[in-house]
């Protein structure tokens, strides 16, 4: 089988957990079991040069579940910056270099690719005869500049226009196919490539030997797990539990991922002075796996307060596992709770918050309605997706 090409240069070099990292290494994990030929590549920015990953490359594909990331930022060591710069100088190929047969296959970049990247990717498309597709998570940064790092919205106008160059956009959501449609006719861009809606899958529920909650007599835990940044909208989620804590309201607010060092400062020192004061609030920060597993287990619900997702994968997570989840009713995340078992919320301000945490909380027959909806819903898992994604591929003719 000719080899299809995955570019994933930013999550070779990181061990962060965030929903894009998490969805290029759940496709390479279904698409590598799919098929063979299924070649991960980078671009080397030392080297100068597209190549294949090296072991300790696709170490951190494989083992970034089990240990806990710091940033999001890819990492390079010291030793590969220097190697890459030395065959860059003396012109010696590495033997992962790309041969010519490797790029018949197509190719698959699941990133938002950075400006080196996105400079050396003409001349890998030059190469691949076809077919070659993106997948695009959301146009946020444009939507919410306010709320997103300055680097990124300055970066974004650019990256918007690279995609043009392929033969195929596969969107994660009808809401990211709407933005990148709508922004492609208001730039006039001409013949643009076609775009589809295939939404990611998500891993299977691990089960666990010590099942699937706490004791009925515990204080309720409610788990809101996603990076702490500024769209995420933390801040009304605070304010929501401080107001129920406030009329003696009992539940511990359990809060997972990783902080942006930018766009989570203010949603931190929220986090830092309710501890201080005493409230029930645990910051776990960024987990491995396992303990990301445990917490949806044991919480009683969980709360996704995000303002603007393009998918919005903790949702769908947290349904399969069996726990409601209150989320915004707009956007993708509107699209996800219309099966069933979630709270959708018309605004995801912290009096609404508030009211629904509450009702999940004292109103055991409306959580006992969610869970069964939840219980009751299939997702669409990963080997099903990476199928789909191919067969679509094949069915493009090269622009």
């Amino acid at each position: 089988m000719s080899p299809l090409l995955l570019d994933l240069s930013h999550t070779s070099h990181t061990r962060a957990r965030t929903g894009i990292q998490r969805v290029c290494r759940s496709l390479y994990t279904a698409l590598a079991g799919r098929m063979e030929g299924v070649r991960a590549v980078c671009y080397d920015p030392y080297e100068g040069a597209w190549r294949s990953l090296r072991g300790w490359e696709r170490r951190n594909l494989a083992g970034a579940g089990t240990t806990v990331a710091a940033a999001r930022g890819a990492r390079w060591p010291w030793w590969a910056r220097l190697a890459g710069r030395l065959r860059r100088s003396t012109g010696r190929r590495s033997q992962f270099s790309l041969r010519t047969s490797d790029f018949s296959g197509g190719l698959v970049v699941p990133e938002v690719f950075s400006p080196p990247v996105g400079r050396a990717l003409p001349a890998l498309l030059a190469r691949v005869p076809g077919p070659r597709v993106a997948i695009f998570h959301d146009a946020i940064v444009l939507r919410l500049p306010e709320l997103s790092p300055p680097k990124n919205v300055a970066r974004f106008p650019a990256y918007l226009q690279e995609l043009l160059a392929f033969d195929g956009v596969a969107a994660v959501s009808e809401d990211s196919r709407q933005a990148l449609v709508d922004y492609w006719r208001w730039l006039g861009a001409a013949n643009p490539p076609p775009v589809v809606v295939l939404p990611p899958g998500i891993d299977a529920p691990v089960p666990s030997p010590y099942g699937q909650a706490s004791a009925p007599d515990a204080v309720p835990v409610v788990l809101c797990l996603g990076s702490i940044e500024g769209r995420k909208n933390h801040g009304a989620l605070l304010d929501a539990c401080e107001l129920l804590w406030s009329r003696g309201l009992r539940f511990e607010l359990r809060l997972i991922g990783l902080a942006h060092p930018q766009t989570g400062r203010t949603a931190l020192a929220r986090i830092r002075a309710l501890q201080a004061a005493g409230r029930p609030l645990r910051y776990d920060g960024a987990v491995a796996d396992a303990v990301v597993q445990a917490a949806y287990r044991t919480c009683r619900f969980t709360v996704y307060p995000s303002l603007m997702e393009g998918f919005g994968l903790p949702v769908l997570e947290s349904l399969s596992y069996g726990k409601p989840c209150i989320c915004s009713a707009h956007g993708p995340l509107g699209e996800s709770a219309r099966g069933g078992g979630a709270f959708p919320l018309e605004c995801v301000d912290a009096p609404d918050l508030a009211g629904a945490i509450e009702r999940l909380l004292t109103d055991p027959e409306c959580l006992e309605v969610l869970t069964a909806a939840a219980v009751g819903r299939t997702f669409r898992a990963w080997p099903a997706y990476a199928r789909e994604l191919v067969t679509w591929m094949q069915s493009l003719p090269r622009r």
